[in-house]
């Protein structure tokens, strides 16, 4: 694969991970679940895996923002796969306002893997650990 068709990757990935964290901190529901594949899974610590647009439909309206949020995501490494593959691992802090201001209250990663269809990038499954 040439330089420009990952550098071409590595864009649509990032703009996949910047519009999940963009939506989640709005609670966009349904333009989170549209950044998945239909049979899209998300790990989280604890819990179950959530597979699927009404499953994660069904979460991520319980996640919905109660009060100012935002998810900052950085350092992230895309690893291209192949022309409609690629992975991606994220750093990601949660910070969230409350009545003392804004304070951290999650450090984590993600653990992304993509796939294209129909030249659209999507989540195939995110896998979220928390640093202690």
């Amino acid at each position: 694969m040439s330089e420009s068709a990952q550098a071409w990757v590595a864009a649509g990935v990032r703009a996949v991970i910047g519009a999940h964290t963009q939506a989640q901190d709005a609670g966009r529901t349904d333009d989170i679940v549209a950044l998945y594949a239909s049979d899209g899974v998300l790990e989280l610590p604890g819990a179950d895996p959530v597979q699927g647009h009404d499953a994660l439909r069904e979460a991520f309206k319980g996640w919905a923002p109660t009060r100012p949020q935002r998810h900052l995501v950085g350092n992230t490494v895309v690893t291209v796969t192949a022309e409609d593959g690629a992975t991606a691992v994220s750093d990601v802090v949660f910070f969230q306002r409350g009545e003392s201001g804004w304070a951290p209250l999650v450090v984590g990663r993600y653990k992304d893997t993509f796939r294209r269809s129909g030249g659209t990038w999507l989540l195939q499954r995110r896998v979220t650990t928390y640093q202690a």
